[in-house]
């Protein structure tokens, strides 16, 4: 069955057991498994590469589509990789249909493959159980920490870095307006999406602490419509200023159309509302594709599950909208963001208590340690408690 994936693969993969959806309320267990996997010993000559990406949607989302190919468009101008060596599939489901798109780009003859969302995960693990001569590099994925493949990968990055930065944002606009209470448009309710918003949430609370936060999830990564509507729900809530964990730039003309004001994700979203849109907090995907395939002409081990964050480059700040930022706000994030590179501010170290999944109270003051690849743990993120001052709100 070489370079081949059959439906039956990805149900075995499943029986196995392997993490299927976000993780649980306990940081996993370090994994017995390598800390790096394998490349050929020898390295593959720059032209002799094919380099295949597997997405979700489009770049025309302009969120995290468009953000993963221009991540994909730093690497080759890094390397110097020609366009005729990138193939890649786009609007992708989470289903039997990325199977048929893995297929396709090991036709292609691709030496690695970059698979760019979640849902994607059994599908990949799969392949890479049956095609040991192709790489595979799963973005936002957890199974590389437990399958014990030499060419499984996991990828992402510290963004609760950079959503904590971006609260500070919405916090400093929270209090000038005079409402404390802001809304979340969460995508699904795993430990990404949670990690990210707490992240978010304390950001803001670090300079409005008087802030509370609403969050409903839509149940999907991208849907422009529905995330619209949702972003309606928070403000007919009375949320003053919103995010979101989400694809599209729904949340954020929808903030614009009723007078609130919106903090964005993956890329720059002040062009589609100029008058709401703060900034947004982004992952460099360029950092970690150039660093893989590099590893792969070097014939270096491609790290099982990679994290970096904001002092590696790998996590970034859209420019402020100076424009309808409240004043100081700028000082405020430069001064969070030194603390970050320097180690004095830990986004998780906080006199807060949290509710498990079990909806048992948790004392978390004494801080959480998140993605922390350097302890054996996986790159994905596992915080997934929902702390005081956040209510998550059943869809309207």
């Amino acid at each position: 069955m070489n370079k081949r994936i059959l439906s039956a693969a990805v149900a075995a993969t499943l029986a196995l057991g392997l993490t299927a959806c976000g993780g649980g309320s306990d940081k996993p267990a370090a994994s017995d498994a390598p800390a790096n996997s394998s490349a050929p010993s020898a390295g593959i000559a720059k032209e002799d590469l094919k380099i295949g990406f597997v997405h979700i949607g489009d770049e025309s989302d302009m969120g995290y589509t468009y953000n993963m190919v221009q991540g994909a468009k730093e690497m080759q101008k890094n390397l110097g990789i020609s366009d005729d060596q990138i193939v890649t599939k786009y609007n992708v489901t989470e289903d039997d249909a990325c199977a048929d798109a893995l297929n396709e780009l090991m036709d292609a003859g691709c030496n690695v493959i970059f698979a760019t969302s979640f849902g994607f995960g059994d599908y990949v693990t799969a392949a890479a159980r049956e095609n040991p001569d192709v790489q595979f590099c799963h973005a936002t994925g957890t199974q590389a920490h437990t399958a014990g493949l030499d060419n499984l990968h996991n990828c992402f990055a510290s963004i609760y870095e950079g959503r904590y930065l971006a609260g500070i944002a919405a916090g400093m606009k929270a209090k000038e307006i005079g409402n404390p209470k802001l809304g979340y448009v969460g995508a699904y309710p795993y430990a990404e999406v949670i990690s990210g918003y707490t992240a978010f949430y304390l950001g803001a609370k670090s300079v409005c602490p008087e802030a509370t936060m609403d969050v409903i999830y839509t149940n999907t990564w991208n849907d422009a419509s529905l995330e619209s509507q949702t972003a309606q729900a928070l403000i007919d809530r009375g949320c003053g200023v919103i995010s979101q964990h989400s694809d599209s730039t729904g949340p954020a003309t929808t903030a614009e159309a009723n007078g609130a004001f919106q903090v964005g994700y993956n890329a720059d979203m002040t062009t589609a509302a100029p008058g709401a849109s703060l900034l947004s907090s982004r992952i460099d995907w360029g950092v970690y594709f150039t660093e893989a395939v590099q590893d792969l002409i070097d014939g270096t081990p491609i790290p099982q599950d990679w994290c970096k964050g904001y002092a590696d480059g790998a996590v970034a700040l859209t420019p402020l909208n100076e424009a309808i930022a409240a004043e100081g706000t700028q000082d405020a994030i430069a001064a969070a963001e030194a603390a970050l590179k320097d180690g004095t501010l830990e986004v998780f170290k906080a006199d807060l208590k949290g509710v498990n999944a079990d909806g048992e109270e948790v004392d978390l003051s004494q801080g959480f340690q998140e993605s922390d690849v350097a302890d054996g743990q996986t790159s994905a993120p596992y915080f997934n408690y929902i702390v005081e001052g956040i209510t998550e709100v059943s869809a309207q």
